[in-house]
C-alpha cells in the first residue's frame, strides 16, 4: 500500500493539472507526461505485488476459516489494484479491474469486521466498510465537490491503507495484532 500511495502522491506532485474534484485518479495513469503515468501505474503494480506478500502473511497467521477468507479476498484486491496499473484508463479492462478493486477492498473490510467483530479492530473494519460504501453512495447521489472520482477513490485507498498498516490481523502498527486472529464469540 505504501508503494501504491507513494506512486499516487508522486504522480499528483508531477501533474499540476490534476484536480481531485475534477479528475479520477486513473487520469494520472494516462497523463501526457510519461513520468506521471509511470509513477501512477508503476506504484500500483509494485504495490499490488507487495500486497500479495501481505496476503500470504494474512494467510499464514489465519487461525480460522473466516481469517483465511479475508486473506484470499485481500489477494484478489491486490491483483485488482495491480490491474488498475496494468490496464490504464481507456483500455477495455480498466473499468472492470478498478470497480473490482473498490468492491474487493470493501469486501475485505466487511469480512474482516464480521470475523473479528468482538475485537475493536473488527468493529473498526466494519465501520470503515460502511464509510467506504456511504461515501460512494453520496457521490452517486450527487453530493460531491465536483464531477471527479478522485476524492471517493482516495477515501477508499486511505481506508484500505489504514487497515493494512494498523487494523489487519498482521498489521505492523496494531497494538493488539497477536490477538486479532482469534475467532470471535
Amino acid at each position: 500500500m505504501v508503494a501504491a500511495l507513494g506512486g499516487i502522491a508522486l504522480a499528483v506532485a508531477l501533474a499540476p493539472w490534476f484536480s481531485p474534484t475534477a479528475n479520477a485518479l486513473s487520469d494520472l495513469g494516462v497523463a501526457d507526461r510519461a513520468a506521471v503515468a509511470t509513477a501512477f501505474n508503476g506504484g500500483l503494480l509494485i504495490g499490488g505485488g507487495a500486497a500479495l506478500a501481505y496476503a500470504w502473511a494474512l494467510w499464514a497467521a489465519a487461525r480460522t476459516l473466516g481469517a483465511r477468507v479475508v486473506a484470499a479476498e485481500f489477494a484478489v484486491a491486490a491483483l485488482l489494484m495491480a490491474g488498475v496499473g496494468a490496464f490504464p484508463s481507456g483500455t477495455s479492462l480498466h473499468f472492470p479491474v478498478a470497480l473490482g478493486f473498490y468492491l474487493a477492498l470493501t469486501l475485505v473490510l466487511a469480512t474482516d469486521g464480521a470475523v473479528r467483530r468482538a475485537a475493536t479492530a473488527g468493529r473498526l473494519a466494519l465501520a470503515a466498510a460502511g464509510v467506504h460504501l456511504g461515501q460512494w453512495w453520496l457521490w452517486i447521489a450527487g453530493v460531491r465537490l465536483g464531477p471527479g472520482l478522485a476524492i471517493p477513490e482516495l477515501v477508499g485507498a486511505l481506508l484500505f491503507a489504514a487497515w493494512v498498516l494498523a487494523g489487519s490481523p498482521v498489521a505492523p502498527l496494531a497494538m493488539e495484532a497477536r490477538d486479532l486472529t482469534r475467532p470471535s464469540k
